[in-house]
């Protein structure tokens, strides 16, 4: 559904982007994640098609999307800061994006004031960051788009209404295969929506895998033994981190469980648990080999 080909993006003299690769399938949720200055949103608006790259190509359904009208009237993109006209109501927006989106759904749009509750008669510069959030959502939304961009999308939301924005997204992937793809910070938030997932860090995605996959590839171990095996098994095992606390070792391991637990029960341990990870957790850590380890600050 959307395909970057080794996508480049320079800034006088810095490179934002480094022939990045990214594939989002359709009808999946893909969470885009990585440090900050990591060209999260130099990628995101790319695929927008509101900003040209020096080299390589953004393709949506295999058509490019920069200056592609037909392609973006199917995309709605939802920056963390949302703009409206000065002087718009949430009505003069609604005329605005009917008159922009041949898809746009009257009736969908009646609908969803019962969610959102807000007058469409405000001026929409006059709410608050959270309730222009709201309206951008009730506007996106009602376009019926194929794909959804959306950048820090519920920063700004309480809870309850997260939740409402939420299940209004998925409730449009399962039913129209509505492509999503998030860049956010919340990574607890995208562990929860998200399929897919893709780890950029200086310009490039270093790691793009189903959710699923990575979590069943890297396991935290927590072992305790008699007699410490010395470097023998972390020689064997090669993990992404290791710790001590007393008598107890933390291992973070990428591979097969089978073969991680076979590896450790040469050594008798007295405890060997293998815990879930976070996707925070997975992020730290895969980050962790590229330069960007969580380090003691000495002041």
């Amino acid at each position: 559904m959307i395909r970057i080909c080794n996508l480049t993006k320079k800034f006088d003299d810095f490179v934002a982007l480094d022939g990045l690769n990214m594939h989002v399938k359709k009808g999946s949720v893909y969470g885009l994640v990585g440090p900050n200055g990591s060209g999260k949103t130099t990628t995101i608006k790319h695929i927008a098609g509101v900003m040209m790259q020096n080299d390589g190509d953004v393709f949506i359904t295999d058509s490019k999307v920069f200056e592609n009208v037909a392609i973006k009237r199917k995309v709605i993109y939802i920056p963390d800061d949302v703009f409206f006209f000065p002087s718009y109501t949430i009505k003069d927006m609604k005329k605005f994006y009917k008159s922009v989106y041949p898809s746009w759904n009257e009736e969908r749009f009646c609908r969803l004031a019962d969610v959102f509750k807000i007058d469409i008669n405000r001026r929409v510069q006059k709410l608050s960051k959270g309730m222009q959030k709201q309206v951008a959502f009730w506007l996106g939304i009602s376009t019926m788009p194929d794909v959804m961009i959306l950048d820090e999308p519920v920063d700004g939301l309480d809870p309850v209404m997260r939740r409402k924005v939420w299940s209004l997204i998925l409730q449009d992937v399962a039913e129209r295969e509505t492509t999503v793809l998030i860049s956010s910070h919340n990574l607890r938030e995208l562990e929860d929506v998200c399929d897919h997932v893709g780890i950029m860090h200086n310009g490039r995605v270093v790691l793009e895998k189903q959710l699923d996959d990575i979590k069943s590839d890297v396991h935290k171990l927590q072992l305790a033994f008699k007699e410490k095996p010395g470097t023998e098994l972390a020689e064997q095992l090669s993990p992404m981190h290791i710790s001590e606390y007393g008598s107890v070792t933390l291992m973070i391991v990428r591979g097969q469980r089978e073969q991680i637990l076979e590896c450790v029960n040469k050594y008798s341990p007295i405890v060997c648990d293998i815990l879930p990870l976070t996707l925070e957790e997975i992020f730290i850590y895969e980050l962790g080999g590229l330069g960007y380890e969580i380090k003691d600050v000495i002041l």
